[in-house]
């Protein structure tokens, strides 16, 4: 059955189809949605998906973003009373998931909510009405009559506090809400084509999930001990079911090889105050860009010990403020002190704010880490108003400036391990001298590259090796739109040193530069040679680099009888 909004601009469907026994899966279906949380870029829209399982007693396991408000009720509906619903299932409490709880508890007064402790704590705070719980731990059970055992997996930090797992034993289905999911917007219920998926699926992990990679890889060892699993139903995206094992097993691989960093930055934030979850998240990803592992930790349901245990082992922390007044304000108080008294002088630290109108200082806070002797890893990032596509973009450099800072002797000591005679062999492949230029939304960026060659004919095609850790890795995912510029024999100078500059995290790439706007909406340098239109068409992994690979759109050339810029180097280790 399929659903559908009047709207053209904004289309908006919900879909539902049987996937198991006494199984039924609601998906709210956002077409054109192209960003998510506005800090991570979306090709593909995205779905929010709704489960519900009929025995002898009826459970629905979560409910849909309050955008699908009318379409989501009159759906369910049309699939089974509200009053007939026993048990509302919380996976997690994040708006998208959780939007429509109020609405189903004033639906279905009786109803029973099931969810974490501090999930049902959220709840009760938003919703303001009583409603009847049950709270819900690692191992416990839910018996819903019909051979429909729900066993629950406490699975904290996927990607919030938060999150429980549940497992039908009888149809061997996987409700994670978020964890295994993609943004990604398509009438196929499930992992149909493997190729159609996996780009947003890994862009998801490394945005959500990545920085998390140890509580992955904790939720996927209980997972282990439920019994064999042959359908995963994601809170969003398609379900698993054809690439299950390929899919988890590449969750397990990338997790583990996360977890292996000898580096880890502890990232402290208060869930659902101000924008404190996003921008941490935000400022987690730049850090795992530079291969530096995260462990994130909720002020608000943190434990002192884990809170000392956590900061003592880990090189870098970074703080967003909390609130002064509230539920969050007395463990978060005791959670800044903890973390004050384990911190040591061989450690940096970067410090948010949460715009949440009840911020902790975030100044005096920075004084106590220096007066300790921690160098600080980036600039104190202010937040005074609702956060933009640039704000998100500074936190994610800021968070890469400090993954930088706290691998730089180890990176120098790299590049000096390699063997002498290679390394000058290796530094005989000459290239050209480019400047990549982009711009998505609100953001625009840069970088001089120089690892540039053309990879084919039909269809015109180039192909760009881009650090894992550069600003405008984010801007060049598949179907992204940039600029190539070729920078010119006779002049290339100016503009070389101008983007070979450290930029501080948000700063304009351009200021002072003179540029002109391409029909793809990425600025042109007027000084370069040529330039050549692109779009990414696929991306490959390459250690510590994304090989990146372009078709050709358009092109121009300034002046014929100038020859393009070569880089000449005499060391392979660095560029």
């Amino acid at each position: 059955m399929v659903a559908i909004t009047d709207q053209v601009k904004n289309r908006l469907t919900i879909e539902t189809n049987q996937i198991a026994s006494d199984t039924m899966a609601i998906r709210s279906l956002d077409w054109d949605r192209d960003r998510f949380d506005i800090e991570f870029g979306l090709q593909n829209g995205t779905t929010y998906n709704s489960f519900i399982i009929r025995g002898e007693k009826n459970a629905l396991v979560d409910t849909s973003h309050a955008k699908f408000r009318q379409l989501y009720l009159d759906t369910l509906w049309g699939l089974i009373k509200p009053t007939e619903i026993d048990y509302l299932i919380i996976s997690h409490t994040e708006p998208d998931h959780s939007g429509l709880v109020k609405d189903i508890i004033e639906l279905a007064p009786e109803v029973t909510v099931v969810g974490a402790k501090v999930a049902i704590q959220f709840l009760e705070n938003l919703t303001h009405i009583p409603f009847k719980k049950q709270i819900v731990k690692n191992g416990d059970q839910l018996d819903l009559g019909n051979g429909h055992v729900l066993d629950f997996v406490s699975a904290p930090n996927l990607h919030w506090p938060d999150t429980i797992f549940s497992y039908d034993r009888q149809t061997q289905t996987l409700f994670t809400c978020d964890a295994f999911g993609m943004h990604y917007c398509s009438d196929k219920t499930y992992d149909e084509k493997l190729s159609d998926i996996e780009a947003d699926y890994k862009f998801y992990y490394e945005c959500l999930m990545a920085p998390n990679a140890r509580s992955v890889l904790n939720a996927m060892k209980k997972m282990k001990a439920l019994g064999e699993i042959n359908t995963i139903a994601t809170g969003h995206g398609p379900l698993l079911r054809h690439n299950l094992v390929e899919l988890t097993n590449r969750y397990e691989e990338w997790s583990k090889a996360k977890s292996k960093a000898e580096t880890t930055v502890a990232v402290f934030y208060t869930s659902d105050y101000g924008y404190s979850d996003r921008l941490s998240q935000a400022i987690a990803h730049g850090i795992t860009k530079t291969g530096v592992a995260v462990e994130m930790m909720d002020l608000k349901a943190s434990d002192p010990q884990e809170v000392r245990e956590l900061v003592e082992m880990a090189k870098g922390i970074v703080v967003g403020a909390p609130p002064t007044t509230g539920v969050a304000a007395s463990s978060a108080e005791t959670a800044i002190s903890t973390i004050l008294a384990a911190a040591n002088k061989k450690q940096a630290f970067g410090l948010f704010e949460s715009g949440g109108g009840d911020d902790l200082s975030i100044y005096p806070l920075a004084n106590q880490f220096q007066e300790l002797g921690l160098k600080q890893a980036f600039p104190n990032i202010l937040i005074k108003e609702t956060p933009s596509e640039l704000t998100y973009k500074l936190c994610e450099e800021a968070g890469t400036d400090a993954g930088q800072l706290l691998t730089l002797k180890e990176t120098i000591k790299q590049m000096k391990s390699l063997d002498d005679d290679l390394d000058k062999a290796l530094g005989r492949l000459s290239g050209g001298l480019y400047i990549i230029t982009a711009t998505k939304g609100e953001v625009s960026s840069a970088m001089l590259a120089s690892w540039v060659v053309q990879a084919s004919f039909q269809p015109l095609g180039v192909s760009i090796a881009v650090a894992k850790d550069r600003a405008i890795e984010a801007l060049m995912q598949v179907g992204d739109r940039f600029v190539l510029n070729v920078l010119r024999e006779d002049n290339y100078q100016r503009l070389m040193r101008h983007f070979l500059k450290r930029f501080p995290p948000g700063a304009d790439r351009f200021a002072g530069v003179n540029t002109q706007t391409a029909k793809n909406g990425s600025p042109i340098l007027s000084d370069a040679l040529a330039y050549l239109e692109c779009e990414v068409a696929s991306r490959m992994e390459a250690s510590d680099h994304w090989l990146i690979y372009a078709t050709v759109d358009n092109g121009r050339v300034s002046d014929s009888d100038i020859l393009p810029a070569v880089h000449h180097r005499r060391v392979g280790n660095h560029y």
